[in-house]
Order: C-alpha cells, then sequence, then structure tokens
C-alpha cells in the first residue's frame, strides 16, 4: 500500500494536484497565468470564485475547463485539492479559508492582516485536519523571506529580523530624497503610479508593515505577537531637510520594521529611522523590499527583491503551492513547527537619537534643550544647522548619545510646551 506522501507525489507528477482560486484581481489573475502557462508544474487549475464574473470572465488565455462562480460552495464541494485566497481582509477570507480547510483542503494566502491576527489559530485547524497552510506571499510579496526563516535557516536561532516591508513607503521616501519634493507632492505621484491606495493610511503610518512585523516575528523568532502591541510611527513627518541633515551624518532615512528578542522581552517597532550609507537598507530603491535576520550561528543573512505587484506576488503563491504537493501529507507548512513564546513587547529601544526642530530663533534655544536633556539623564552628541533658511521657521537638528526611547519621549514632552517651537520635533532613532 503507497503512503500518503507517495500517493501525493505521484499525483502530482501526473497532473492531478487540482488549484481553486479565491479572486481573480491583479493577484489572483497572475497567479491563475502562471498555472496555465507552466504546464508542467504538475498542478492544474479548475475552479475561479470571484464576484462581477461578466467582468472578469473575458480572460480567453484561461484553459476551457476552468469553472468559473460565485459561491464560495462550489469550491468547497469541489475536488479542488488545494485553494489559493487573494481576496485579502479579514473577512470573509477568514471564514472561507477555515471552511477549505474544514472541507480536507489545504490553503494558500498572501494575507497578511489575516495571518497577522489569525495565523496560529489557522495553523492548528490546519493541523486538526492534517491539512497544509501556507503563507509565504503575505510578507515581502515574491522575496522568499517565509521559506528562508523557516527552512533555510531553521538550523540556527535567529534573534533579531529588520527591514523595509513597505514598497510603498519606501518608494515616497525615495522620491522625496532624491527629488527634494514635499511628503504630500510624493504621495501623490506615488498614488498617481498605482504604488499607493486613494487611502494610504495601512502604508504609511505603518499598519501594513506592523502586520508583516508579526507575522516575521513568529515564523523566525518563534515570538507570537498582537499586532496592535507594536508601536508603529507615520512617515508623514518627514521633509526634505531630513534628508540634507541624515546626509551629513552619513545616513539616510527609511521606513524600519524592527523585532529583536532579548531573554523574555521583544522589542518591536515600525518607524522611520536613519540607517548608515554603507547599509543594505540604504540601498533599498523604490518599491523593493529587504529582510534581515541575525542569528546566534550563522550571523546575518539579507533577503531582498520585489515586494509588490501581480507577478512577484504570484510567484510566491506558486511556489507555495509546489511546497505543499511535495510535502508529507502528516506536516503542516507553516509557522507553528517551533512552539512559539508570548514575550513582553516594548518599544523602549536604546539607540542613538536624531531629534529635528523647527523654532523661531532667539537667543538661549540651545540652552533651554540642553537643560532639559540633562534633567533626563540624556547625552547631546552633536548640534546641526544648515545656513540660508529663515529665522522665523529655522530647521536643526541635535543628535543625542545612545539611551532609551523612553528618555527621549519624556524629554519631548517637556521640550513641548516650549514658546519657541514652530512644529513638533521629528524623532528617528539611529540604527547604527
Amino acid at each position: 500500500m503507497k503512503s500518503p506522501a507517495k500517493t501525493l507525489a505521484s499525483e502530482t507528477a501526473a497532473g492531478t494536484c487540482k488549484v481553486a482560486i479565491l479572486g481573480f484581481g491583479t493577484v489572483g489573475s497572475s497567479v491563475a497565468r502562471i498555472l496555465s502557462e507552466r504546464t508542467r508544474t504538475g498542478l492544474t487549475l479548475t475552479h475561479i470564485c470571484n464576484r462581477n464574473l461578466e467582468r472578469k470572465k473575458n480572460a480567453d488565455w484561461l484553459p476551457a475547463h476552468v469553472q468559473w462562480t460565485k459561491d464560495i460552495n462550489d469550491v468547497l464541494s469541489s475536488d479542488a485539492d488545494i485553494v489559493v485566497e487573494v481576496i485579502g481582509g479579514l473577512q470573509p477570507a477568514g471564514d472561507w479559508i477555515r471552511s477549505a480547510l474544514g472541507a480536507g483542503k489545504s490553503v494558500v494566502t498572501a494575507n497578511k492582516q489575516l495571518i497577522a491576527h489569525s495565523g496560529p489559530e489557522l495553523i492548528d485547524l490546519a493541523q486538526e485536519m492534517k491539512r497544509h497552510i501556507a503563507f509565504g506571499a503575505s510578507v515581502a510579496g515574491g522575496v522568499p523571506v517565509i521559506s528562508g526563516l523557516q527552512e533555510g535557516l531553521a538550523g540556527d536561532e535567529l534573534f533579531k529580523i529588520y527591514g523595509i516591508l513597505n514598497g510603498t513607503c519606501n518608494y515616497i521616501l525615495s522620491q522625496v530624497e532624491s527629488s527634494g519634493v514635499s511628503f504630500a507632492a510624493a504621495l501623490a505621484e506615488a498614488q498617481k503610479l498605482g504604488f499607493a491606495e486613494a487611502d494610504p493610511t495601512d502604508d504609511v503610518d505603518g499598519l501594513d508593515a506592523r502586520a508583516k512585523l508579526a507575522i516575521l516575528a513568529r515564523v523566525g523568532l518563534h515570538s507570537t505577537v498582537n499586532p496592535a502591541n507594536i508601536t508603529c510611527r507615520s512617515i508623514s513627518s518627514i521633509e526634505a531637510v531630513d534628508f540634507e541633515y541624515a546626509k551629513q551624518l552619513l545616513c539616510t532615512i527609511r521606513q524600519i520594521s524592527w523585532a529583536e528578542l532579548d531573554d523574555q522581552q521583544l522589542f518591536a517597532t515600525v518607524q522611520p529611522a536613519l540607517v548608515a550609507l554603507s547599509s543594505p537598507l540604504a540601498r533599498v530603491q523604490g518599491s523593493q523590499n529587504l529582510v534581515m535576520s541575525t542569528g546566534k550561528y550563522g550571523g546575518e543573512t539579507v533577503f531582498a527583491g520585489h515586494g509588490a505587484g501581480g507577478n512577484p506576488t504570484a510567484v510566491a503563491i506558486v511556489s507555495d503551492i509546489l511546497a505543499i504537493a511535495r510535502a508529507k501529507q502528516d506536516m503542516t507548512h507553516g509557522f507553528a513547527e517551533i512552539p512559539a513564546t508570548s514575550p513582553k513587547v516594548t518599544a523602549d529601544f536604546s539607540t542613538r537619537h536624531y531629534l529635528r526642530f523647527k523654532v523661531k530663533d532667539r537667543p538661549g534655544i540651545i540652552g533651554a534643550l540642553a537643560d532639559i536633556f540633562s534633567h533626563c539623564g540624556i547625552n547631546i552628541d552633536s548640534v546641526l544647522q544648515k545656513p540660508g533658511y529663515l529665522k522665523s521657521s529655522l530647521p536643526f537638528v541635535i543628535t543625542l548619545e545612545v539611551c532609551r526611547a523612553s528618555l527621549v519621549e519624556q524629554a519631548l514632552q517637556q521640550i513641548s510646551q516650549l514658546d519657541f517651537l514652530v512644529q513638533p520635533c521629528v524623532h528617528l532613532p539611529i540604527l547604527d
């Protein structure tokens, strides 16, 4: 009698591993195209479930045997082995995935918010049903960071993961840096080119990257994190002048997602930060993503590539489909293979700090600020002031020696009451 794993392998080789897709937008159509054109994968696309079928069914490149439906129950009752969910959002995607697993089907999803919030539950359900759930496309699109952390670095003991997880923010900051335009102008350009949504809040305020960081923390650091417990800050306060000052410090500015495990604490945050020009993070341009992991034994590993778009994301999804088709039936392809802990989450990193003030210039400003920093136990490292700005709205920068972020925030609360400030201070960590 053949084992289940050998049976699945032989069926796949014979081209009988059947795939259904939920959602036929940019990513779903790219997945369908790969499955239709790469005929030697051993995979067969059988069903597409989508609203507005009349508008979508004009894809004449699809094989004639593919069945279209508006009803999820048609997929659940079908002979599809794997269901691909690319509709996004928490609902109805969550219920559809649960139903698919309950119907004995494995699942591949690119749904970062759902995996960030409900991943452990879905993994448990997949294990209970002796099926698989894969989510490699949920972080960094076509960059194989999930599989790299789960499999390629499984022998190491990772304690830090950080990187650039949101291509929209990276594109906007790259535009402000290279063209000297305002944040608003860079955002408008990103929206025009389709990099940013009409409502860009999830991207620019860090909510998108926060969900991805929660997934990476669970996969790589085996730490279960509620995304809501990860502090995130918007990039909207960054101006062209900040890049000018950053350059003086041999740095640039990027939205950085950072998670570092230290004993029973997980330091985690998503925020704009200064990174050294010599860092791989500084060289990430446009909408690309980059993730760096650090392990006790293997040191630093870098994953980089296109983090968004239909084709790169579809490549990650099809790779997950193939991995499931090759996997043994008694193992779950997910992040629950090593038991996860639930450490205390904090954003109180100890780093150097960049503070950009904009003031109505007058004597005694530096002295007033230095007095507050001194009372908070903070040492000033440098003061930078570029000439040529109006005295009524003068930007200058103070950098601080290494100290906890909470101390800086305490000082800034006092500083916010000073009458010479034109706008709130821009506070960024300097990641050495």
